[in-house]
């Protein structure tokens, strides 16, 4: 399997006998039997240096639970039934975290859950920040976390929706393919078969982090939102290549010279980015490019829209689109167009 890419996958192929699941056979009674059943059906797992990292299964569940206090009653949720991920130096949870919030809304769930025991502080902090809020607990001790549709007008909370009620700016903001793959792995095209996404921890992310040479960048403020364009492969006619592809969230926008040394700058940057250690060495010592944005990934657009659509039917007109400031009515045409599922917006 290839390292560091989440895959779905029969459960009955996994080996019962790795670690990696014994903290689960101690905290549940009949785990290795739940395990047997569940053989013929599917769960997202991890798999690096053929060791198990990280295990998420879930469940379409109907029927009232009278062991949670307060009761559910007979209602359809999208139950987060088995999840445990080994820490490692990456933020694996928030990439598990994405499927299950992405799944929810592409499946026209309402309601998730999910159960922790208090011990699991870490995991409980992660979904606290994305929303998850406490319902009460089971009659072992464990927590119970929901989220639902509420509406926080927090770009975290409200992950992965993009929201249309305030006031914000829009930019479509041009990424090279070689970029565009590794960081937004989701939102690869067809045409793109020939590259290799490579085993980098941002592909593990909802968070991103692109630096740009575009000083358009500084004008942006959180909760602003970004159309990602893809930009022509070397050789091939812009036109019909160059493709909008995903939709981002602003989260925050620094610049390189902001940072006293450079192990601050590749600290901060870290996990998030697609650039290589070389590349921002580089980055820091020409400070350039230097404007520096962090943003939420939310949701790839189901049909990408070629350049010269973008020109002829939204009607962007620039003379570089390496940055470019949109309207309104041109952002929700590009929302539009890319027949994106309505759950995932706001408005």
């Amino acid at each position: 399997m290839q390292n560091d890419v989440i895959q779905k996958i029969r459960i009955g192929t996994l080996d019962f006998s790795d670690p990696f699941f014994d903290s689960l056979r101690n905290d549940y009674d009949g785990f290795d039997d739940w395990l047997s059943r569940k053989s013929d059906e599917q769960a997202y797992v991890l798999i690096n240096s053929n060791r198990l990292q990280g295990f998420l299964y879930l469940k379409d569940e109907t029927e009232a639970s009278y062991d949670i206090n307060p009761v559910f009653d007979e209602k359809r949720r999208l139950k987060i039934g088995t999840f445990k991920i080994n820490p490692h130096g990456t933020v694996l949870g928030q990439r598990f975290l994405s499927i299950i919030l992405r799944k929810m809304l592409n499946d026209g769930y309402d309601f998730t859950y999910v159960t922790f025991f208090p011990k699991q502080r870490g995991l409980i902090k992660l979904f606290e920040q994305f929303g998850f809020r406490q319902w009460g607990e089971k009659s072992n001790g464990e927590l119970v976390y929901f989220k639902d549709l509420t509406i926080f007008d927090d770009i975290y909370k409200d992950f992965p929706r993009v929201s249309l009620l305030q006031n914000t700016k829009k930019y479509l903001l041009s990424i090279k393919p070689q970029y565009h793959t590794k960081m937004f792995p989701e939102s690869q095209l067809y045409t793109e078969k020939h590259h290799y996404i490579e085993d980098l921890s941002v592909t593990n992310s909802s968070e991103k982090i692109y630096i740009s040479a575009a000083k358009q960048v500084l004008e942006m403020r959180p909760g602003d939102h970004i159309v990602i364009y893809r930009t022509a492969e070397e050789g091939i006619p812009a036109e019909y290549s160059s493709v909008a592809s995903t939709i981002c969230t602003v989260s925050e926008v620094r610049q390189i010279t902001e940072f006293r040394n450079f192990y601050e700058f590749e600290e901060y940057c870290d996990k998030g980015t697609i650039f290589t250690q070389k590349e921002l060495i580089k980055f820091w010592n020409n400070l350039y490019p230097r404007f520096i944005i962090k943003m939420i990934y939310n949701v790839s657009l189901n049909k990408r829209i070629i350049r010269r659509d973008l020109r002829d039917i939204v009607g962007i007109d620039a003379p570089r689109w390496t940055c470019v400031e949109l309207s309104e009515n041109q952002f929700c045409h590009i929302l539009e167009m890319g027949e994106i599922n309505e759950s995932f917006i706001i408005n």
